[in-house]
Formats: C-alpha cells, sequence, structure tokens
C-alpha cells in the first residue's frame, strides 16, 4: 500500500479506503456492550464497549488497515477448536477515549448502511451515559443494561439476571 494512503494529499484514495472500512464493518464488524462482574468497582460490575471486526487468518490483514487508519485499538488472536479450518482474529478498540475521540466521530462521518447503523446509535447513547458516568451506579447500570439488549445481543446480559442486582433496582 502507497506510504501516503491516508494522508490528506490523496483525498480520494482515502475516501476510498474510508467507504472500504465502512462496509467491511457493515458485513463483519460490531459494536457491543458488556456488563461483567467486577469485584474491585463501587456497584460490582463493569461496563464495557468495544468496537470489534472479525476476520480469518488467511484474511487477518485487513484488520491491519483499520488499526492504521484509526490509530487506535489492538488485534488478537482468537483460538479456534470447532470444526472450522482456521483461527479468527479479531481487530478491538476498548479504550473509552479511543472510542469516543476516533471510532465514534469515524462512524458519524460515514455512516454505516445496515443494520448495523441501529447498533452503533445504541452504543453512542451508552457512552453518552458513560461520559456522564451512569454507570457509576445501579440505576444507570440498568439503563445501560437495557440499551445493551436493544444491540446484537443474543441473551440477556448476567447482570440484569443477578439477582442482587433486581433486588437493589426495585
Amino acid at each position: 500500500m502507497p506510504k501516503n494512503t491516508f494522508s490528506a494529499d490523496n483525498q480520494q484514495e482515502r475516501l476510498r479506503i474510508e467507504g472500504w472500512l465502512v462496509g467491511f464493518t457493515d458485513g463483519e464488524g460490531a459494536f457491543t456492550v458488556s456488563i461483567l462482574k467486577n469485584s474491585t468497582s463501587k456497584t460490582g460490575w463493569q461496563v464495557f464497549p468495544e468496537f470489534i471486526v472479525t476476520q480469518g487468518e488467511k484474511s487477518k490483514d485487513v484488520l491491519y488497515l483499520f488499526k492504521d487508519y484509526l490509530k487506535c485499538g489492538n488485534i488478537y488472536l482468537n483460538r479456534r477448536f470447532d470444526n472450522h479450518n482456521e483461527n479468527l482474529y479479531r481487530f478491538c478498540v476498548r479504550s473509552l477515549l479511543d472510542l469516543r475521540l476516533k471510532v465514534i466521530p469515524f462512524f458519524q462521518r460515514n455512516p454505516l448502511l445496515s443494520h448495523k447503523a441501529k447498533d452503533f446509535s445504541i452504543f453512542c447513547q451508552v457512552m453518552e451515559l458513560i461520559e456522564r458516568r451512569y454507570h457509576l451506579n445501579l440505576d444507570g447500570l440498568n439503563q445501560i443494561a437495557q440499551l445493551a439488549l436493544l444491540m446484537n445481543r443474543k441473551k440477556p446480559t448476567k447482570f440484569l439476571e443477578s439477582s442482587h442486582t433486581i433486588r437493589q433496582i426495585r
């Protein structure tokens, strides 16, 4: 790839790369919000927002386009022990600062076209609640958990299923 691919001098190439990143995210990406048990936090729970793009081992190099363009995140190996023939790799952005200052502005300037646009919108709402420190109390955690249910979740977060949480919120 040419050195100046992402420079302002090469606007057409930059726009092409941005469109490709958006399309690839529409197909292989996700905006997720998990709420995990954490005994060191005041509430006993931690909100964990994340932007993820996955790819099989043979095509993992495309994940470096995300990392290089957004100038954040890491690429992790997910070893597979099922009937698939290759491992998965994930490009992940977990830093709240990088999510707020790099990932969210990128997708606000370059909107997603699939159903993931709705997940992104909810993700932004959650990030706003975190910014306003709502994640530091149980009412705010409950609000965040309810929003997360509207996203690409297959099952409710353990936070909502916790009897301790249910007693404290009611």
